[in-house]
């Protein structure tokens, strides 16, 4: 049962029975059973929850990470897009098969310069990297969370400071991938190491690139589309997990752009 301050909304039932009718259940297993379906699973939170792919989008990129190298998820925002590809990342740190986890995304809206920002290194690049922390901060404990970054085991950076590295035994996800260019795709996609995936996340419609210059998550899809291990996943409204009115809103703004 959803309970907001005590009242329920018919926004609040209306997103619930949306989720329900895509036959996905919110009731949480016993984590000492294991009660989920296979394929829709992907890790238990240090609170016991479960995380699960709920929808048709999340589910094929769990199912292509699964068997690719490289996934590339595009689609609208309320999609699930970082939080699941950020469960994946840390179901494969669990379970050993990579050493680290590596997440970044393009600071665009300061420069990536960085420079004039008040504070040292991490209070500069903090407000630009909060959604990879809230995921990551619904799966590990926050005392572990700092364990692990202290360590290097996870690793939050801008996108520029991934230039110049090789990426081994990692998994890498590339968040807000439509505020990369050309170039800086190019340089991300050329880190990948021995052993090491990566997941690039964005929206193609909300680019906060100056005029001039193109999306490389736009581009992206015409020059690696038919390279075997590498795959596409595209989400729609039908994969939002927000509010109902997101739903309504990306399909109004769809149609007015058309």
């Amino acid at each position: 049962m959803a309970v907001k301050n005590g009242n329920l909304t018919k926004g609040d039932v209306d997103t619930v029975i949306a989720l329900e009718d895509d036959g996905e259940s919110d009731a949480q297993p016993n984590p000492l059973r294991d009660t989920h379906t296979d394929g829709d699973f992907i890790l238990h939170t240090f609170k016991g929850d479960a995380i699960t792919a709920k929808t048709p989008g999340q589910k094929e990129i769990a199912k292509m990470s699964a068997t690719n190298d490289i996934v590339f998820a595009i689609g609208p925002a309320g999609t699930g897009k970082t939080f699941t590809s950020v469960a994946l990342a840390v179901k494969a740190l669990k379970e050993r098969k990579i050493r680290k986890i590596i997440l970044t995304r393009p600071a665009v809206e300061a420069g990536e310069t960085l420079g004039f920002l008040p504070g040292d290194l991490r209070e500069k690049i903090d407000p630009y990297l909060r959604p990879l922390y809230d995921a990551l901060e619904e799966m590990i404990d926050y005392d572990q969370l700092e364990l692990h970054r202290s360590r290097g085991t996870i690793e939050i950076a801008p996108l520029a400071y991934m230039r110049g590295r090789t990426l081994n035994n990692a998994f890498v996800i590339l968040d807000e991938a439509q505020n990369a260019t050309n170039m800086q795709m190019k340089m991300f996609l050329t880190r990948i190491g021995y052993n090491s995936r990566a997941i690039i996340t964005g929206d193609i419609t909300q680019t906060d690139l100056p005029r001039k210059k193109q999306s490389g998550l736009i581009s992206i899809q015409h020059i690696l589309n038919d390279i075997e291990g590498i795959q596409f996943v595209y989400l729609d409204e039908n994969d939002v997990v927000r509010h109902r009115l997101v739903r309504d809103i990306i399909k109004a703004y769809e149609k007015y752009e058309e």
